[in-house]
């Protein structure tokens, strides 16, 4: 999957629903991702929309994500 800054989370937590859980490794923040307001809102969110809530640069956050992908996938 090629993540950029339009890619819906919710067609990364299609393919990596694990990610949820993983999350909090990226910053402390997306603690709200796993609750049920926020299970709502990333639905609907991108990378981008998840970068300005969040305040975590979205180069860094694509950069984490895939990191995490890539690190899962070895195991």
């Amino acid at each position: 999957m090629n993540i950029d800054s339009n890619t819906k989370i919710a067609d990364i937590l299609s393919q990596y629903p694990w990610v949820l859980d993983e999350l909090t490794k990226i910053s402390e923040r997306f603690k709200m991702a796993k609750t049920p307001m926020g299970k709502m809102m990333l639905k609907k969110a991108t990378i981008a929309d998840m970068s300005k809530k969040s305040g975590v640069d979205e180069g860094t956050l694509i950069s984490k994500l895939n990191e995490l992908i890539k690190t899962h996938e070895r195991k």
